[in-house]
């Protein structure tokens, strides 16, 4: 298809997309992003439910999944880590063990397991 629009001087939709991408890469900044991803973010919810989120969130998780061995995993668990590490004192971190613990804790009531 791409040879015969060449013969009629026609480009594609394929070339159409990515010239008019590269223009607006040369004409926007970062803001110009951020404000339609925002946009389009905020618009998106206004449309869709929790389960839309979570079949697009499982898909995502899936194809992750095949796509990353355990090392990937290790490595945005231990950069994770560290992000977290950084922007919490040890309060946070005494709160959200007690948080688990409590959960933990109803957990193995509600299994029968004191």
């Amino acid at each position: 298809m791409a040879n015969n629009n060449k013969k009629n001087n026609k480009m594609s939709l394929e070339e159409a997309g990515k010239k008019g991408g590269n223009t607006t890469a040369r004409n926007h900044d970062q803001e110009f992003y951020e404000d339609i991803g925002q946009k389009g973010g905020e618009t998106t919810a206004k449309n869709h439910d929790q389960e839309f989120y979570e079949d697009i969130g499982q898909k995502g998780g899936e194809t992750t999944a095949k796509n990353h061995d355990q090392e990937f995993y290790e490595d945005i668990g231990q950069k994770g880590g560290k992000t977290t590490a950084k922007n919490h004192d040890q309060e946070f971190y005494e709160d959200i063990g007690q948080k688990g613990g409590e959960a933990r804790s109803r957990q193995r009531k509600n299994n029968g397991n004191s």
